[in-house]
């Protein structure tokens, strides 16, 4: 612990225990927990290190008259200090532990009403049941009750921490070899326990005889409790049955086999009558404990009697609504009880059964059982409500056993897209009797959204392919619905593309499909309203990414893509014209489109067309004169796409493709770094990165820019998600260094890189350091081995600017040359010397610049953040000090406050 510190804290504790000296800042106390709560996981006696504490205490609990939060944190200081039973004892010679957490004292004094009080009595009693000795302290202390009554406090938070804290004694404290349920859970908590008795204390914490006894009542006590507590709603606050709910959810998840055979069978009854009760708002925290107790059995495939019986109740449930979320809710735990799963999958299916007339329950379906749900579905909002949980849970479904299904999973898709058909009124269910039921889903956004995510999620389920083209068919005809909303038009989209991307092969595709397709999408395209329009380019796009299937590909080798295949040449100029869309978004998702739908081309070093010679010209006007920040990224990602694929090829493409993107990179580069919008640079800074991988990743010594981790990444630096395979060099180190440096920097790399490493935003500008940081390391290292190795370097030079950038990087130069006046390097001395002789642009040498920005100390400035100076327990400790100074100066003029650092 630091010496400092120690000092200060007497003083700190005297402003905390002067009432009237109040501090600015009510942080500043969670952080001293925080940092005495890390003191003692490192194994460290508060009441040894820091013996000022126990008179801190002993002022706090003894002034009435103190700030609430000041006396909380005293009660919580006061559990971390008895978490060992070393400082236990201690606090007990002191008598601090019965003045502390006395009850009656803080209700005679009128503070108990306080939640912050209460919380801090909680906590701190918490923080220190972690040894034998505690819970015997605990127990005679008759803390039982009180903390049974807070477990259903007014205040939330208040019933939160006692709800823990219940759950903390019976799990902590019973016995290591029954805690846990089974295998590798068993062992793992075992561990845990372990481990955090040891940060806390260094002897045995098994229970002795005694305290055995003691933990036996406070089980029998919890379970009587929570027996009486859980009893139908409407004789009690229903907010104490869900408290009581979540904390045995919260038990029988985590005890071992003798506290939870004796918590169910206190509490089965209980239970039974709640489920009978059919209260709603309990459905589902009433499942969470039944599954709670499946799950922590020895055996989850087959839950013991008491278990199967709740479970068989939540499953008949007579509200349909309630009996929907209790199945889905059994459904995602992922059990495999095949009784319960045949149920709940029934119960699941009914409404999708209902509305489309399609016979997925079987022939077994009870009357009753339909007519109950059916004549719940003819109220719109619950009929849209249990079918949107149909939806949802319908792939999960699918993938269940066979033996637990009632219908082929073909047949669910086939009912997801008669769904479909009648939400947009283009069929109407034939079954009897749900007319009434299917007019609640015709045109329902909320149904059709959840019906198209089912249908996403279908995909991948048995026998899906089969589907294939009544999917691709409903799909059409969905986009070519006038009504359909822009979200569905979105939706129906990313189906089509997902539905695509399984497809095996591409037969079912008609040439009236085709045609379809390409209407809709020509249709689409010039939408009056501007989402369509982006969905739609985004589309062409992600179809554009989707390969063609392997037995599609041997039957017509000249397509290379779903989209060629499905719409033919008219995707680009499509493209081509939403470059010119006057939504920002849109443009933006046309470039980004244009990328996919011309990456095969590019990897295969195609000749351009004057199409797409033409498109390039437009991405250079959007990035020059486009208002918008979203487009502009796009066109310098598009360059990235383009690059990244002729960089792929081995040796590089000498097409005409390549040549162009040469041409245009300078240009990208230049207008990229000087652009107001952030992102725009840093995608800049990547298309730099790729050129010097191009330039030297064939040298020894070479590492790619992200590798440069000399300091952790600042949490707002933008990392690129490429990687590059980077080779070593067999040759001398300086072996054509000199002609790739210089084709860097004729290429504009440098300038874009010298530009970034002082832009007033830290992710250009860490970005760019670290570049500068390889490139400076590869092509002139501190240990040159030959002097003309060093000569040769000097010749290569760049041109800094009069103005902005450039004038900030002399200046910095500036500054290095004069803080190495006394250094006898005359060839930089010359060099700095020319640079600053006067003219509107300077030639410098690029080696001498690497070398005397400072790139490492500047490296580590960008990647701490703000508050690295202050960030320690002594800056806390003096803030307090000098925050209190301040506060009861009497000169202090208002603004003039000292406010706590941020830590």
């Amino acid at each position: 612990m630091d010496r400092e510190c120690v000092s200060l804290l007497p003083s700190v504790c005297e402003v905390l225990a002067d009432s009237g000296r109040s501090l600015p800042d009510d942080t500043s106390l969670e952080k001293l927990v925080d940092w005495f709560t890390g003191l003692t996981e490192a194994g460290i006696s508060l009441p040894e290190a820091c013996p000022c504490l126990l008179e801190f205490i002993s002022t706090v609990v003894r002034n009435t008259a103190a700030d609430p939060g000041v006396l909380s944190f005293a009660l919580r200081l006061t559990g971390l200090m008895a978490a060992t039973q070393d400082g236990f004892k201690m606090l007990q010679e002191h008598s601090v532990l019965n003045q502390v957490f006395n009850l009656q004292h803080w209700q005679d004094a009128g503070l108990w009403e306080d939640p912050c009080l209460r919380i801090g009595w909680i906590q701190g009693l918490r923080s220190m049941l972690q040894h034998p000795k505690a819970l015997s302290f605990f127990v005679q202390s008759d803390f039982i009750g009180p903390l049974l009554q807070l477990q259903t406090d007014t205040s939330l938070f208040v019933a939160s921490a006692a709800n823990q804290m219940l759950a903390h004694i019976l799990l902590f404290f019973q016995p290591v070899s029954s805690a846990g349920c089974n295998g590798v859970a068993k062992k793992e908590e075992e561990e845990d326990r372990r481990t955090h008795v040891s940060i806390t204390d260094s002897e045995d914490p098994a229970l002795t005889l005694e305290t055995s006894a003691e933990y036996t009542t406070v089980v029998t006590v919890m379970s009587e409790y929570l027996k009486e507590s859980l009893v139908p709603p409407e004789n009690t606050k229903l907010h104490q049955n869900l408290q009581i709910l979540k904390l045995l959810a919260l038990l029988l998840a985590q005890a071992g086999p003798p506290l939870r055979d004796e918590l169910l069978q206190t509490v089965a009854d209980s239970l039974q009558e709640l489920v009978t009760a059919g209260c709603s708002q309990l459905t589902l925290p009433l499942m969470d404990v039944i599954l709670a107790a499946c799950s922590s059995g020895t055996d989850e495939r087959v839950p013991d009697q008491r278990v199967a019986h709740l479970l068989s109740s939540m499953l008949n449930i007579n509200k349909p609504a309630d009996l929907m979320h209790a199945a889905a809710a059994f459904l995602r735990r992922g059990h495999h009880d095949a009784v319960h799963t045949a149920r709940a999958v029934r119960i699941l299916l009914l409404p999708l059964d209902i509305i489309t007339g399609q016979t997925l329950l079987g022939t077994n379906t009870t009357a009753d059982e339909h007519q109950l749900m059916a004549e719940q579905m003819k109220s719109k909002t619950s009929c849209i409500s249990m079918t949107c949980v149909c939806l949802t849970n319908t792939p999960w479904i699918t993938l269940l056993p066979s033996s637990v299904l009632s219908c082929p999973p073909q047949l669910i898709v086939t009912a997801v897209l008669s769904l479909l058909r009648i939400c947009s009124g283009v069929s109407f269910s034939s079954s009897s009797g749900c007319s009434e039921v299917c007019r609640n889903v015709i045109g329902s956004g909320k149904v059709q959204k959840c019906a198209l995510e089912a249908l996403a999620a279908l995909s991948s389920s048995p026998g899906a392919k089969e589907k294939v083209s009544e999917v691709f068919t409903a799909l059409i005809q969905y986009l070519d619905n006038p009504g359909s909303d822009p979200t569905v038009l979105h939706k129906s989209y990313q189906v089509l593309v997902k539905w695509m991307s399984v497809c095996t092969d591409l037969s079912f595709i008609t040439d009236q499909l085709r045609q379809d397709l390409v209407e809709v999408v020509r249709k689409r395209v010039c939408d009056m309203r501007w989402e369509v329009r982006d969905s739609t380019v985004e589309f062409l796009g992600h179809l554009a990414g989707v390969p063609v299937p392997p037995k599609s590909a041997k039957e017509e080798e000249e397509v290379c893509d779903v989209s060629d295949a499905l719409l033919g040449s008219c995707t680009t100029p499509l493209l081509r014209e939403a470059l010119q869309d006057t939504e920002s978004y849109v443009r933006a998702s046309a470039v980004s489109a244009l990328a996919k739908t011309l990456r095969h081309s590019w990897q295969q070093g195609a000749a351009l067309t004057q199409e797409e010679t033409e498109i390039v010209g437009r991405l250079l006007e959007i990035l020059s004169q486009d208002t918008e920040g979203f487009p502009r990224r796009a066109v310098v990602q598009y360059f990235i796409a383009w690059f990244s694929a002729h960089a792929s090829h081995s040796p590089p493409s000498l097409s005409s493709s390549a040549s162009l993107l040469m041409q245009c990179v300078r240009s990208v580069l230049s207008q990229g770094s000087a652009d107001l919008d952030w992102e725009v640079k840093v995608h800049t800074l990547e298309l730099a990165e790729l050129l010097l991988d191009k330039a030297f990743s064939g040298h020894r010594g070479y590492r790619n820019g992200s590798d440069v981790n000399r300091a952790p990444p600042h949490p707002y630096g933008v990392i690129s998600e490429q990687t590059y395979t980077l080779h070593s060099h067999t040759g001398t180190h300086t072996e054509g260094v000199e002609s790739d440096l210089a084709g860097v920097v004729e290429q504009g790399v440098v300038s874009a890189l010298l530009s970034g490493l002082v832009d007033c935003d830290r992710p250009v500008a860490l970005k760019a350091c670290r570049l500068l940081i390889t490139l400076r390391d590869t092509v002139c290292p501190l240990s040159l081995g030959a002097l003309d190795a060093t000569a040769a370097m000097a010749t290569v030079s760049c041109e800094l600017p009069g103005w902005g950038w450039g004038q900030e990087i002399r200046r910095i130069l500036g500054m290095k040359e004069s803080d190495r006046a006394t250094e006898a390097d005359t060839a930089a001395q010359r060099s700095f010397n020319g640079a600053f002789e006067g003219g509107d642009g300077v030639t410098v040498s690029v080696c001498e610049t690497l070398r005397s920005l400072g790139l490492d100390e500047r490296l580590d400035v960008l990647t701490q953040s703000s508050d690295h100076i202050h960030n320690s327990p002594l800056s806390l400790l003096q803030d307090i000090l000098t925050a209190s100074a301040a506060h009861t100066h009497p000169d202090t003029q208002q603004g003039q406050e000292v406010i706590v650092d941020c830590y």
